[in-house]
């Protein structure tokens, strides 16, 4: 699924053409995506200014006086800015309408997104309980080393907890632990402080990059102007398992941790 680098290029690639808008109209042609969307947002939103669009973890939220839309790609979501006369594909399931003639558009052909309502003053409950974003200073190796003593679980895994920092996927969390050099093996309450110092700022540098190059070139992810990323190209280590290393030369190792596939440099990494 696209992960917060994606995320945060779609929200770029929107926040020109969207915010200062007008919404005119909102066209439901489904009543849901993987949850119910609450039939009164096209109400709610009719009339309403977009004041901004921001991003929390991997959701995205179009701020008006009365609340926020909150928009999640799920799978293999994608959002696009289109002439309202633009004809419909399959999975075009909702249009916001905006005031230059334009539609907001929401393509999701597996339907794992979501389209939900959080009211102004309110945090929604699918954003309670989440951690610091990683590339604000509330994220940084103090954070880690102190939420990571008596932690058992493998390094990679507490990584990739939204409890403990939001956003950081499969692969942002695989690239961010080669930059360190630490094992996605070793146990997180192992790893010393001056380690999670690397780690988290391999996490901003590696998430940093990502961003600037487009996010990470997904299957089935499309960003606003219809341009992929470009930054499955450098990946180190992700998917890149019996391979050599690109540091060292030694054979990548490949292995489930969290039930998720992870590839690691065992020379490069402790």
């Amino acid at each position: 699924m696209p992960e917060l680098p994606e995320v945060e290029t779609t929200r770029r690639g929107l926040l020109p053409h969207v915010a200062g808008r007008t919404i005119t109209a909102v066209t439901l042609r489904r009543a849901d995506l993987r949850w119910p969307i609450p039939p009164e947002l096209s109400q709610w939103l009719a009339g309403q200014r977009v004041e901004d669009v921001r991003r929390r973890a991997k959701y995205l939220l179009l701020d008006t006086a009365p609340g926020s839309a909150l928009l999640h790609l799920g799978m293999s979501g994608s959002l696009r800015v289109l002439p309202a006369d633009t004809p419909l594909r399959a999975h075009d399931h909702v249009d916001i309408g905006l005031d230059d003639g334009r539609v907001l558009r929401f393509n999701d052909p597996r339907r794992f997104g979501c389209l939900l309502w959080q009211p102004a003053g309110e945090v929604h409950p699918l954003l309670t309980g989440l951690g610091p974003e990683p590339l604000s200073d509330a994220f940084d190796g103090a954070w880690l080393h102190r939420l990571s003593r008596g932690r058992r679980a493998p390094v990679k895994t507490f990584l990739m907890d939204q409890a403990v920092v939001v956003g950081v996927g499969n692969i942002y969390a695989a690239e961010a632990l080669f930059m360190a050099g630490v094992s996605p093996l070793r146990a997180a309450g192992k790893v010393s402080r001056d380690r999670y110092v690397l780690l988290a700022e391999a996490v901003k540098a590696v998430l940093g990059h990502a961003i600037e190059r487009g996010g990470t070139t997904l299957r089935d992810f499309i960003s606003p102007d219809g341009a992929p990323g470009y930054f499955e190209q450098e990946l180190a280590v992700y998917g890149r398992g019996g391979l050599p290393c690109r540091r060292c030369g030694r054979l990548l190792r490949q292995a489930l941790i969290g039930q998720r596939t992870s590839a690691w440099c065992p020379g490069c990494q402790r």
